[in-house]
């Protein structure tokens, strides 16, 4: 049986610095807990078949949708992001601690690639 214990969410997030390359600490019923450290702006794009949990550690999440709003997710907040839904999140220029939560088939950036876009998730 593996080893059951807790996970100092904290902790994992002074393991890294690299910005918007998730880390996984954690798998449960065919889905991933990644951490990531986020700052200015990402790319667009959408999840054609998973749905998408943000939750804020630290910091002040922007995620823009195609519709022209921008929702704002402050620490302590999940924003959960509708599969097929076109969006962006980015930062107002501090680095912000986020935890996601999605299925393990979830691709970083979805239906596009580019020079952000990581393939290979490590754990830590």
């Amino acid at each position: 049986m593996q080893e059951i214990k807790s996970i100092n969410i904290m902790e994992k997030f002074s393991l890294f610095e690299k910005q918007w390359t998730p880390h996984i600490i954690g798998e449960l019923n065919g889905q991933y807990v990644k951490l990531c450290k986020l700052k200015d702006d990402f790319v667009w794009h959408s999840h054609d078949n998973e749905d998408e949990l943000f939750m804020v550690f630290k910091g002040t999440l922007l995620m823009d949708f195609r519709d022209g709003k921008t929702v704002e997710v402050k620490e302590g907040e999940i924003l959960i992001v509708p599969k097929g839904v076109e969006h962006r999140p980015h930062t107002n220029g501090e680095i912000v601690f986020n935890l996601l939560f999605e299925p393990k088939a979830t691709l970083h950036t979805g239906n596009i690639e580019n020079e952000k876009t990581v393939k290979e998730l490590e754990w830590i």
